[in-house]
Protein backbone atom coordinates (compact mmCIF):
# COMPACT_ATOMS: atom_id res chain seq x y z
CA UNK A 1 0.00 0.00 0.00
CA UNK A 2 1.17 3.48 -0.78
CA UNK A 3 1.85 5.19 2.50
CA UNK A 4 0.77 8.71 1.69
CA UNK A 5 -2.49 7.31 0.84
CA UNK A 6 -4.75 9.58 2.35
CA UNK A 7 -6.21 8.14 5.53
CA UNK A 8 -7.44 8.87 9.12
CA UNK A 9 -3.61 9.35 11.29
CA UNK A 10 -3.08 9.99 14.66
CA UNK A 11 -0.65 12.82 16.17
CA UNK A 12 1.66 12.43 18.61
CA UNK A 13 3.32 14.78 20.40
CA UNK A 14 5.99 14.82 23.45
CA UNK A 15 7.90 17.40 24.97
CA UNK A 16 10.33 16.38 27.95
CA UNK A 17 10.99 19.27 30.18
CA UNK A 18 8.00 22.07 30.67
CA UNK A 19 9.28 24.18 33.31
CA UNK A 20 6.10 26.56 33.48
CA UNK A 21 3.32 23.83 32.64
CA UNK A 22 1.68 25.57 29.87
CA UNK A 23 1.96 23.26 27.38
CA UNK A 24 2.85 25.54 24.57
CA UNK A 25 5.87 23.54 23.38
CA UNK A 26 3.24 20.13 22.25
CA UNK A 27 0.48 22.63 20.94
CA UNK A 28 3.13 23.84 18.68
CA UNK A 29 4.05 20.41 17.84
CA UNK A 30 0.34 19.75 17.30
CA UNK A 31 0.12 22.43 14.71
CA UNK A 32 2.60 21.40 12.46
CA UNK A 33 1.64 18.16 12.47
CA UNK A 34 -2.18 19.47 11.31
CA UNK A 35 -0.43 21.46 8.86
CA UNK A 36 1.61 18.00 7.71
CA UNK A 37 -1.60 16.21 7.25
CA UNK A 38 -3.25 18.57 5.31
CA UNK A 39 -0.75 18.52 2.89
CA UNK A 40 -0.96 14.80 3.04
CA UNK A 41 -4.49 15.03 2.76
CA UNK A 42 -4.80 12.89 5.85
CA UNK A 43 -7.71 13.24 8.45
CA UNK A 44 -6.37 13.94 11.86
CA UNK A 45 -8.69 11.39 14.21
CA UNK A 46 -7.16 11.32 17.43
CA UNK A 47 -4.14 13.47 18.97
CA UNK A 48 -1.63 11.75 21.89
CA UNK A 49 0.38 13.98 24.22
CA UNK A 50 2.76 13.77 26.61
CA UNK A 51 3.81 16.59 28.29
CA UNK A 52 6.72 17.05 30.26
CA UNK A 53 7.90 13.57 29.91
CA UNK A 54 11.13 11.87 28.94
CA UNK A 55 11.41 9.40 26.38
CA UNK A 56 14.80 7.99 27.80
CA UNK A 57 13.67 7.39 30.81
CA UNK A 58 11.96 4.23 29.92
CA UNK A 59 11.23 3.72 34.45
CA UNK A 60 8.26 7.08 33.71
CA UNK A 61 5.69 5.63 31.63
CA UNK A 62 4.13 7.66 28.63
CA UNK A 63 0.70 6.90 28.97
CA UNK A 64 0.03 9.04 25.47
CA UNK A 65 2.33 6.50 23.71
CA UNK A 66 0.68 3.64 25.53
CA UNK A 67 -2.25 4.10 24.57
CA UNK A 68 -0.92 4.69 21.10
CA UNK A 69 0.36 1.42 20.88
CA UNK A 70 -2.72 0.15 22.13
CA UNK A 71 -4.86 1.78 19.77
CA UNK A 72 -2.46 0.77 16.66
CA UNK A 73 -2.58 -2.65 17.95
CA UNK A 74 -6.36 -2.70 18.31
CA UNK A 75 -6.53 -1.58 14.64
CA UNK A 76 -7.42 1.79 15.42
CA UNK A 77 -4.57 3.75 14.16
CA UNK A 78 -3.34 3.39 10.32
CA UNK A 79 -0.96 6.82 10.25
CA UNK A 80 1.23 8.97 12.86
CA UNK A 81 2.66 11.64 12.43
CA UNK A 82 5.50 13.39 14.69
CA UNK A 83 6.92 16.49 14.88
CA UNK A 84 10.43 14.25 14.82
CA UNK A 85 11.58 10.33 15.19
CA UNK A 86 13.07 12.02 18.72
CA UNK A 87 9.29 12.70 19.79
CA UNK A 88 8.49 9.13 19.98
CA UNK A 89 11.83 7.53 20.86
CA UNK A 90 14.86 7.96 22.66
CA UNK A 91 15.81 4.42 23.30
CA UNK A 92 16.49 1.73 20.58
CA UNK A 93 14.82 -1.23 22.48
CA UNK A 94 11.97 1.05 22.62
CA UNK A 95 12.09 1.75 18.65
CA UNK A 96 12.66 -1.97 17.57
CA UNK A 97 8.93 -2.92 19.44
CA UNK A 98 7.24 0.07 17.31
CA UNK A 99 8.83 -0.76 14.33
CA UNK A 100 7.94 -4.46 14.83
CA UNK A 101 4.09 -3.19 15.51
CA UNK A 102 3.98 -0.30 12.55
CA UNK A 103 4.98 -3.41 10.46
CA UNK A 104 2.78 -6.15 11.45
CA UNK A 105 -0.27 -3.51 10.99
CA UNK A 106 0.73 -1.81 8.14
CA UNK A 107 0.79 1.84 9.97
CA UNK A 108 2.16 4.45 7.97
CA UNK A 109 4.85 7.10 9.68
CA UNK A 110 5.56 10.85 8.51
CA UNK A 111 7.46 12.89 10.59
CA UNK A 112 7.44 17.20 10.11
CA UNK A 113 11.36 18.04 9.98
CA UNK A 114 12.49 14.18 8.95
CA UNK A 115 10.05 13.36 6.64
CA UNK A 116 8.89 10.06 4.98
CA UNK A 117 9.37 7.87 7.91
CA UNK A 118 8.87 4.65 5.44
CA UNK A 119 9.41 1.51 8.43
CA UNK A 120 7.76 -1.06 5.51
CA UNK A 121 11.25 -1.34 4.17
CA UNK A 122 14.43 -2.58 5.14
CA UNK A 123 16.28 0.72 4.31
CA UNK A 124 13.77 2.54 5.61
CA UNK A 125 14.18 0.54 9.11
CA UNK A 126 17.47 0.77 8.56
CA UNK A 127 17.52 4.73 8.68
CA UNK A 128 14.89 4.79 11.64
CA UNK A 129 17.50 2.98 13.43
CA UNK A 130 20.42 4.98 12.86
CA UNK A 131 18.28 8.27 13.89
CA UNK A 132 17.72 6.31 16.93
CA UNK A 133 21.10 5.33 18.05
CA UNK A 134 22.04 9.39 17.17
CA UNK A 135 18.83 10.60 19.83
CA UNK A 136 19.92 7.52 22.25
CA UNK A 137 23.59 8.99 21.65
CA UNK A 138 22.49 12.53 22.47
CA UNK A 139 20.54 11.26 25.80
CA UNK A 140 23.07 9.77 26.86
CA UNK A 141 25.38 12.43 26.75
CA UNK A 142 23.46 14.88 28.25
CA UNK A 143 22.67 12.71 30.92
CA UNK A 144 26.38 12.50 31.46
CA UNK A 145 27.05 16.71 31.39
CA UNK A 146 23.71 17.09 33.82
CA UNK A 147 25.67 14.32 36.38
CA UNK A 148 28.70 16.16 36.26
CA UNK A 149 26.87 19.02 36.61
CA UNK A 150 25.42 17.88 39.59
CA UNK A 151 28.21 16.50 41.03
CA UNK A 152 30.60 19.41 40.29
CA UNK A 153 27.18 21.46 42.31
CA UNK A 154 27.34 19.14 45.21
CA UNK A 155 31.10 18.98 45.80
CA UNK A 156 30.43 23.11 45.92
CA UNK A 157 27.63 22.67 48.82
CA UNK A 158 25.02 24.00 46.26
CA UNK A 159 21.87 22.56 45.32
CA UNK A 160 21.54 20.53 42.38
CA UNK A 161 17.63 20.80 41.42
CA UNK A 162 14.99 18.81 41.34
CA UNK A 163 11.24 18.70 43.11
CA UNK A 164 11.16 19.73 46.56
CA UNK A 165 12.08 18.02 49.53
CA UNK A 166 10.34 17.71 52.59
CA UNK A 167 11.57 20.37 55.16
CA UNK A 168 12.60 22.75 52.48
CA UNK A 169 11.01 25.09 50.09
CA UNK A 170 11.22 24.86 46.52
CA UNK A 171 14.78 26.67 46.18
CA UNK A 172 16.14 23.77 47.65
CA UNK A 173 17.85 26.23 50.68
CA UNK A 174 15.34 28.10 52.84
CA UNK A 175 13.76 26.06 55.61
CA UNK A 176 10.17 25.48 55.56
CA UNK A 177 10.04 25.77 59.47
CA UNK A 178 6.32 23.92 60.26
CA UNK A 179 8.43 21.13 58.39
CA UNK A 180 11.35 21.11 59.37
CA UNK A 181 9.88 20.73 63.23
CA UNK A 182 8.21 17.86 62.45
CA UNK A 183 11.58 16.08 61.06
CA UNK A 184 13.00 17.57 64.23
CA UNK A 185 9.99 15.90 66.47
CA UNK A 186 10.45 12.77 64.67
CA UNK A 187 14.55 12.39 65.04
CA UNK A 188 14.67 12.78 68.31
CA UNK A 189 11.50 10.29 69.37
CA UNK A 190 13.81 7.94 66.53
CA UNK A 191 16.62 8.60 68.71
CA UNK A 192 14.77 7.73 72.32
CA UNK A 193 14.70 4.40 71.00
CA UNK A 194 10.56 4.91 69.66
CA UNK A 195 10.12 2.53 66.33
CA UNK A 196 9.24 4.06 63.16
CA UNK A 197 6.39 2.44 62.21
CA UNK A 198 4.64 4.21 66.12
CA UNK A 199 5.86 7.46 64.84
CA UNK A 200 4.16 7.36 61.43
CA UNK A 201 1.09 6.06 62.95
CA UNK A 202 1.42 9.12 65.24
CA UNK A 203 1.38 11.71 61.97
CA UNK A 204 -1.20 10.43 60.60
CA UNK A 205 -3.24 10.01 63.43
CA UNK A 206 -2.14 14.09 63.94
CA UNK A 207 -3.13 14.24 59.79
CA UNK A 208 0.61 15.99 59.37
CA UNK A 209 1.05 16.30 56.23
CA UNK A 210 3.30 14.96 53.49
CA UNK A 211 4.96 16.71 50.33
CA UNK A 212 2.16 15.30 48.88
CA UNK A 213 -0.83 16.21 50.89
CA UNK A 214 -3.01 13.81 49.39
CA UNK A 215 -1.24 10.71 50.34
CA UNK A 216 -0.43 9.58 54.47
CA UNK A 217 3.37 8.93 55.54
CA UNK A 218 4.57 5.42 55.13
CA UNK A 219 7.73 3.88 57.05
CA UNK A 220 9.69 4.23 53.57
CA UNK A 221 8.46 8.19 52.84
CA UNK A 222 9.60 9.16 56.51
CA UNK A 223 12.83 6.88 56.53
CA UNK A 224 14.10 8.77 53.35
CA UNK A 225 13.03 12.04 54.65
CA UNK A 226 14.85 11.78 57.87
CA UNK A 227 17.98 10.32 56.61
CA UNK A 228 18.39 12.60 53.73
CA UNK A 229 22.37 14.52 54.77
CA UNK A 230 20.70 17.56 53.52
CA UNK A 231 19.28 17.97 56.66
CA UNK A 232 22.03 17.96 58.51
CA UNK A 233 23.00 20.56 56.34
CA UNK A 234 25.33 18.49 53.81
CA UNK A 235 25.47 18.18 50.11
CA UNK A 236 25.76 15.09 49.09
CA UNK A 237 25.36 13.35 45.51
CA UNK A 238 23.96 9.70 45.00
CA UNK A 239 23.71 9.69 48.90
CA UNK A 240 27.37 10.06 49.74
CA UNK A 241 28.31 13.37 51.37
CA UNK A 242 30.63 15.24 49.37
CA UNK A 243 30.87 18.49 51.70
CA UNK A 244 29.22 20.79 53.72
CA UNK A 245 26.07 22.66 52.19
CA UNK A 246 25.51 25.98 51.67
CA UNK A 247 22.02 25.86 53.42
CA UNK A 248 21.96 25.68 57.09
CA UNK A 249 21.33 22.49 59.04
CA UNK A 250 17.89 22.00 60.17
CA UNK A 251 18.46 18.52 62.62
CA UNK A 252 21.29 19.46 64.70
CA UNK A 253 24.47 16.73 62.97
CA UNK A 254 24.61 14.82 66.37
CA UNK A 255 21.19 13.84 66.15
CA UNK A 256 21.21 13.04 62.54
CA UNK A 257 23.88 10.61 62.51
CA UNK A 258 22.14 8.93 65.38
CA UNK A 259 19.22 8.62 63.56
CA UNK A 260 20.70 7.69 60.26
CA UNK A 261 22.84 5.18 61.88
CA UNK A 262 19.41 3.93 63.98
CA UNK A 263 17.61 3.85 60.45
CA UNK A 264 20.26 2.36 58.07
CA UNK A 265 21.32 -0.40 60.64
CA UNK A 266 20.86 -3.96 59.15
CA UNK A 267 20.63 -5.14 62.89
CA UNK A 268 17.92 -2.67 64.41
CA UNK A 269 15.18 -3.90 65.77
CA UNK A 270 11.57 -4.21 64.00
CA UNK A 271 8.37 -5.24 64.66
CA UNK A 272 7.25 -8.62 63.50
CA UNK A 273 4.02 -8.21 64.46
CA UNK A 274 1.69 -8.67 61.34
CA UNK A 275 -1.10 -6.75 62.97
CA UNK A 276 -0.34 -3.54 62.06
CA UNK A 277 0.59 -0.88 63.49
CA UNK A 278 0.42 -0.75 68.07
CA UNK A 279 -2.42 0.40 68.93
CA UNK A 280 -2.62 0.24 72.86
CA UNK A 281 0.02 1.04 75.48
CA UNK A 282 0.95 -2.52 76.62
CA UNK A 283 0.55 -4.40 73.58
CA UNK A 284 3.64 -6.91 74.08
CA UNK A 285 4.72 -4.86 77.04
CA UNK A 286 2.46 -6.44 79.81
CA UNK A 287 3.73 -9.11 81.41
CA UNK A 288 1.11 -12.57 82.19
CA UNK A 289 1.28 -13.28 85.55
CA UNK A 290 0.85 -17.02 84.62
CA UNK A 291 2.86 -17.78 82.25
CA UNK A 292 5.40 -15.50 82.23
CA UNK A 293 4.88 -14.27 78.12
CA UNK A 294 4.62 -10.85 77.19
CA UNK A 295 2.66 -12.50 74.44
CA UNK A 296 -0.04 -9.95 75.90
CA UNK A 297 -2.66 -8.09 73.16
CA UNK A 298 -5.83 -6.67 72.73
CA UNK A 299 -9.03 -8.95 71.75
CA UNK A 300 -12.26 -7.05 70.41
CA UNK A 301 -15.23 -9.16 71.89
CA UNK A 302 -17.41 -10.30 68.72
CA UNK A 303 -20.32 -9.85 70.68
CA UNK A 304 -20.06 -6.14 73.14
CA UNK A 305 -16.92 -5.09 70.51
CA UNK A 306 -15.00 -4.45 74.58
CA UNK A 307 -11.24 -4.20 74.38
CA UNK A 308 -9.67 -6.72 76.60
CA UNK A 309 -5.98 -7.81 77.05
CA UNK A 310 -5.22 -11.13 76.87
CA UNK A 311 -2.54 -13.63 77.33
CA UNK A 312 -1.91 -15.21 73.47
CA UNK A 313 0.68 -17.59 74.84
CA UNK A 314 0.40 -21.15 73.17
CA UNK A 315 0.76 -24.88 75.37
CA UNK A 316 1.35 -27.42 72.60
CA UNK A 317 0.10 -25.43 69.67
CA UNK A 318 -3.03 -24.19 71.76
CA UNK A 319 -3.78 -20.36 72.72
CA UNK A 320 -4.41 -20.18 76.26
CA UNK A 321 -6.16 -17.44 77.67
CA UNK A 322 -4.49 -17.01 81.05
CA UNK A 323 -5.34 -13.65 81.90
CA UNK A 324 -7.59 -10.78 80.74
CA UNK A 325 -8.10 -7.34 81.71
CA UNK A 326 -10.51 -4.64 80.40
CA UNK A 327 -7.80 -2.75 77.94
CA UNK A 328 -9.32 1.10 78.50
CA UNK A 329 -8.81 0.81 82.17
CA UNK A 330 -5.58 -1.19 82.91
CA UNK A 331 -4.00 1.18 80.25
CA UNK A 332 -5.54 4.17 82.02
CA UNK A 333 -4.50 3.02 85.21
CA UNK A 334 -1.20 2.26 84.55
CA UNK A 335 -0.41 5.95 82.64
CA UNK A 336 -1.55 7.11 86.01
CA UNK A 337 0.34 5.47 88.00
CA UNK A 338 3.83 6.37 85.62
CA UNK A 339 2.39 10.23 85.76
CA UNK A 340 2.41 9.73 89.89
CA UNK A 341 5.70 8.21 90.04
CA UNK A 342 6.93 10.95 87.30
CA UNK A 343 5.69 13.23 89.43
CA UNK A 344 8.15 12.35 92.46
CA UNK A 345 10.71 14.43 93.72
CA UNK A 346 14.26 13.15 92.09
CA UNK A 347 12.95 10.24 89.92
CA UNK A 348 13.40 12.04 86.69
CA UNK A 349 17.10 13.14 87.75
CA UNK A 350 17.60 9.35 89.05
CA UNK A 351 15.88 7.84 85.69
CA UNK A 352 17.67 10.28 83.29
CA UNK A 353 21.33 8.50 82.31
CA UNK A 354 23.77 10.96 82.17
CA UNK A 355 25.53 11.98 78.60
CA UNK A 356 28.37 9.89 77.59
CA UNK A 357 31.17 13.25 77.30
CA UNK A 358 31.51 13.03 73.34
CA UNK A 359 33.07 15.67 72.01
CA UNK A 360 31.31 16.44 69.24
CA UNK A 361 33.02 19.79 68.08
CA UNK A 362 36.29 17.64 67.77
CA UNK A 363 34.09 14.12 65.88
CA UNK A 364 33.24 16.71 63.26
CA UNK A 365 36.35 17.85 62.81
CA UNK A 366 37.41 14.23 62.37
CA UNK A 367 35.28 14.27 59.63
CA UNK A 368 35.84 17.07 57.91
CA UNK A 369 40.08 16.60 57.64
CA UNK A 370 39.38 13.14 56.47
CA UNK A 371 36.54 13.80 53.54
CA UNK A 372 39.47 16.78 52.86
CA UNK A 373 42.11 14.45 52.55
CA UNK A 374 39.83 12.25 50.69
CA UNK A 375 39.67 14.79 48.19
CA UNK A 376 43.41 15.52 48.09
CA UNK A 377 44.09 11.83 47.25
CA UNK A 378 41.67 11.99 44.41
CA UNK A 379 44.09 14.75 43.37
CA UNK A 380 47.43 13.22 43.73
CA UNK A 381 46.06 10.72 42.06
CA UNK A 382 44.39 12.03 39.09
CA UNK A 383 47.75 14.91 38.61
CA UNK A 384 49.87 11.13 38.62
CA UNK A 385 51.34 12.40 41.86
CA UNK A 386 50.66 9.21 43.90
CA UNK A 387 50.01 5.63 42.49
CA UNK A 388 46.88 3.53 42.61
CA UNK A 389 48.05 1.23 44.99
CA UNK A 390 48.93 4.12 47.76
CA UNK A 391 45.76 5.97 47.25
CA UNK A 392 44.02 3.02 47.33
CA UNK A 393 45.30 2.24 51.45
CA UNK A 394 45.29 6.28 51.94
CA UNK A 395 41.64 6.26 50.89
CA UNK A 396 40.81 3.00 53.06
CA UNK A 397 42.46 5.01 56.22
CA UNK A 398 40.46 8.38 55.49
CA UNK A 399 37.21 6.03 54.82
CA UNK A 400 38.13 4.30 58.54
CA UNK A 401 38.59 7.39 60.71
CA UNK A 402 35.16 8.55 58.81
CA UNK A 403 33.28 5.57 60.19
CA UNK A 404 34.51 5.54 63.45
CA UNK A 405 34.23 9.09 64.23
CA UNK A 406 30.17 8.96 62.63
CA UNK A 407 30.07 5.88 65.01
CA UNK A 408 31.12 7.87 67.77
CA UNK A 409 28.55 10.42 66.54
CA UNK A 410 25.67 8.33 66.20
CA UNK A 411 26.16 6.97 69.95
CA UNK A 412 26.51 10.52 71.30
CA UNK A 413 22.82 11.08 70.12
CA UNK A 414 21.21 7.98 71.51
CA UNK A 415 18.18 9.46 73.23
CA UNK A 416 16.18 8.79 76.32
CA UNK A 417 12.42 8.70 75.89
CA UNK A 418 12.19 10.97 79.55
CA UNK A 419 14.26 14.13 77.87
CA UNK A 420 10.73 15.20 76.76
CA UNK A 421 10.27 16.63 80.42
CA UNK A 422 13.64 17.85 80.52
CA UNK A 423 11.53 21.43 80.40
CA UNK A 424 8.14 20.82 81.75
CA UNK A 425 6.83 21.94 85.27
CA UNK A 426 3.40 19.60 85.01
CA UNK A 427 4.17 16.48 84.46
CA UNK A 428 0.21 15.25 84.00
CA UNK A 429 0.31 18.13 80.98
CA UNK A 430 3.35 16.73 79.25
CA UNK A 431 1.53 13.82 79.53
CA UNK A 432 -1.80 13.94 78.79
CA UNK A 433 -1.99 17.07 76.91
CA UNK A 434 -4.34 20.29 78.12
CA UNK A 435 -7.09 18.23 78.00
CA UNK A 436 -6.01 16.01 81.14
CA UNK A 437 -6.89 12.07 81.20
CA UNK A 438 -10.17 12.48 79.53
CA UNK A 439 -9.02 14.43 76.97
CA UNK A 440 -8.32 14.39 73.14
CA UNK A 441 -4.37 13.83 73.72
CA UNK A 442 -4.02 16.53 72.04
CA UNK A 443 -0.26 18.18 72.62
CA UNK A 444 0.04 15.19 74.73
CA UNK A 445 2.88 12.37 74.25
CA UNK A 446 2.56 9.75 71.67
CA UNK A 447 1.69 6.37 71.82
CA UNK A 448 5.19 5.38 70.87
CA UNK A 449 6.70 7.83 73.60
CA UNK A 450 4.49 6.64 76.15
CA UNK A 451 5.34 2.85 75.59
CA UNK A 452 9.30 3.38 75.34
CA UNK A 453 8.74 5.38 79.11
CA UNK A 454 6.87 2.01 80.21
CA UNK A 455 9.47 -0.16 79.02
CA UNK A 456 12.15 1.96 80.93
CA UNK A 457 10.29 2.63 83.89
CA UNK A 458 8.18 -0.56 84.72
CA UNK A 459 7.47 -3.80 84.78
CA UNK A 460 3.43 -4.76 84.33
CA UNK A 461 2.16 -7.82 85.52
CA UNK A 462 -1.60 -8.95 84.88
CA UNK A 463 -2.60 -11.20 87.51
CA UNK A 464 -5.55 -13.83 86.96
CA UNK A 465 -8.29 -12.58 88.71
CA UNK A 466 -10.37 -14.88 91.14
CA UNK A 467 -14.46 -15.99 90.36
CA UNK A 468 -16.55 -14.97 92.83
CA UNK A 469 -19.38 -12.78 93.65
CA UNK A 470 -17.30 -9.87 93.87
CA UNK A 471 -14.76 -10.36 91.41
CA UNK A 472 -15.81 -12.06 88.22
CA UNK A 473 -12.60 -12.07 86.30
CA UNK A 474 -14.10 -10.07 83.49
CA UNK A 475 -14.21 -6.59 85.12
CA UNK A 476 -10.82 -4.68 86.65
CA UNK A 477 -9.53 -5.12 89.62
CA UNK A 478 -6.24 -2.85 91.28
CA UNK A 479 -5.56 -5.96 93.34
CA UNK A 480 -4.92 -8.14 90.02
CA UNK A 481 -2.57 -5.92 88.23
CA UNK A 482 1.41 -5.55 89.93
CA UNK A 483 3.67 -2.35 88.66
CA UNK A 484 7.24 -2.83 89.55
CA UNK A 485 8.89 -0.26 89.35
CA UNK A 486 12.32 -0.05 88.24
CA UNK A 487 14.26 2.81 89.46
Amino acid sequence: MDKTTARPAAIYCRISRDKKGEALGVERQEADCRKRAKQLGWTVRKVYVDNDLSAYNLRRPRPGYRQLLADIEAGLVTAVIAYHPSRLHRRTRELENYIDLCESHDVANVTVSAGQWDLSTASGRMTARIIGAVDQQESELKAERVAAACQQRASAGKWSGGRRCYGWEPDGKTPREEEAQVLREAANQIAQGISLRAVVADLNKRKVPTTNGAKPWVSLTLKDALIAPRNAGYAAYHGEIVGDAEWPAIIARDAWHAVEHKLTDPDRRTNGHVGGTVKWLGSGIYRCGVCGSTDVRVHTHSGSGKKRYRCRNRIKGEPVNHVGRDAVMLDAYVEAALVARLSEPKVLKRLTPKGPGVDVSALRKEIQSARKALKDIAAGLGNSQITMAMAAESTAIATARIQQAEARLAASGDGNPLAVFSSSSDIAATWYGPGGPNGDRVGGLSLGTRREILRLMADVTILRAPFGPAVDGRGFKEECVRIDFKS
